[in-house]
């Protein structure tokens, strides 16, 4: 995803708009992955995150999924956060970069395995 760069308000709106219509694509499934969009996130990469998740979710055609976006939770150091609840257990990933998307996809989502060197949290 390209960076906006944001000159107005009108161009903040257009974001507002492009990432709500982003994150609001894709409900429903027993598995839902949540990324951080806190200020600290977006300003860590979480929109390019967001974007990965949603193009792998795509590619794969994995459509019982849900992606749901959150705000700060106080883990500014870790961002960009991503979330994976599976199985009434909730993983959180931290410092996520694009590349590591598939393999967080493929690994926790389509397989049930928690890729261990990138959680940073768990609660069941």
């Amino acid at each position: 995803m390209t960076q906006m760069k944001i000159r107005n308000l009108d161009d903040l709106r257009k974001l507002r708009e492009s990432s709500r219509d982003l994150s609001s694509a894709r409900s429903g499934g027993e598995t839902v992955i949540i990324v951080g969009m806190g200020t600290c996130g977006i300003a860590a990469g979480a929109r390019d995150i967001l974007s990965e998740v949603m193009a792998e979710l795509a590619r794969r055609s994995i459509d019982n999924v849900a992606v749901q976006t959150t705000g700060c939770i106080g883990m500014c150091q870790d961002e960009p956060l991503l979330d994976v609840i599976r199985g009434g257990q909730r993983v959180t990933y931290g410092r996520v970069k694009p590349e590591d998307v598939p393999t967080i996809i493929a690994e926790h989502v389509v397989n049930g395995r928690v890729v261990e060197k990138m959680a940073i949290g768990r609660a069941d």
